[in-house]
């Protein structure tokens, strides 16, 4: 079920390429791109993604490619927001979500129409500001945002159905699994052992599912993320 979203959020839809019909047609060509969970794309089409990039950006933001943010980080392509929050639910109703990695907020906005509570964690700063405000701004308060470097853990418990971590790891961050609940699913970008054209490793979505005797591991599309890096800044 998703999020009773706020009456107001009409007012973020803009004209031409800002536009709710713009919006729509990003959804369309999500399922034409396998995207099949309604519950997902219905979130896409809800949240104004043009608030989330910088102004002289808005008009681009429904294309299907990553954007700069600022500080070296970028807001993930529609796709992956769409495959790695359908990868999460795995056609099941989410309670409790960590993300890795909050950017902008475009992907926690997306996750806080579907799950009950989000926990989300940004290294940068000037990000969280950012975030903060684009959150107040849809009034969603089923989020919980804070400063620090998630993929080294946390000091106070926590248990989650699921953590997505968007930055690329060169290792697994095994610190994370502990959070899963049983059944629970981290779904992460990781390096392969293969490497592209750039001499690049090649990076493969990765679901690591909590099952009763340990961690099942699954291997998705080819994807490509700004590192995930230690430390705040």
């Amino acid at each position: 079920m998703v999020y009773e979203m706020n009456k107001d959020w009409d007012r973020f839809n803009g004209i031409g390429m800002t536009s709710a019909r713009t919006r729509a047609r990003m959804v369309a060509r999500l399922r034409e791109q396998g995207i099949k969970d309604e519950v997902v794309l219905t979130a896409m089409n809800a949240v104004p993604r043009h608030i989330f990039v910088e102004e002289s950006l808005a008009i681009r933001a429904y294309e299907d490619t990553p954007l700069p943010i600022g500080k070296g980080q970028t807001i993930s392509q529609p796709w992956v927001v769409a495959r790695m929050s359908e990868l999460a639910r795995n056609g099941k109703p989410l309670g409790e979500v960590l993300e890795i990695g909050t950017g902008s907020g475009y992907q926690t906005a997306v996750l806080a129409l579907f799950a009950e509570r989000v926990y989300t964690v940004e290294r940068v700063a000037s990000l969280v500001a950012k975030a903060r405000r684009h959150l107040r701004d849809l009034g969603l308060t089923n989020v919980a945002i804070s400063h620090g470097d998630g993929a080294a853990g946390f000091s106070e418990p926590l248990e989650v159905d699921a953590i997505l971590v968007t930055a690329g790891a060169s290792v697994l961050p095994e610190v994370l699994l502990g959070y899963l609940k049983p059944n629970g699913r981290m779904v992460l970008p990781l390096a392969d052992e293969k490497t592209g054209q750039d001499g690049e490793p090649i990076q493969r979505l990765k679901v690591i599912e909590r099952t009763s005797t340990g961690f099942r591991e699954q291997t998705f599309e080819a994807v490509r993320f700004v590192p995930l890096l230690p430390g705040v800044a």
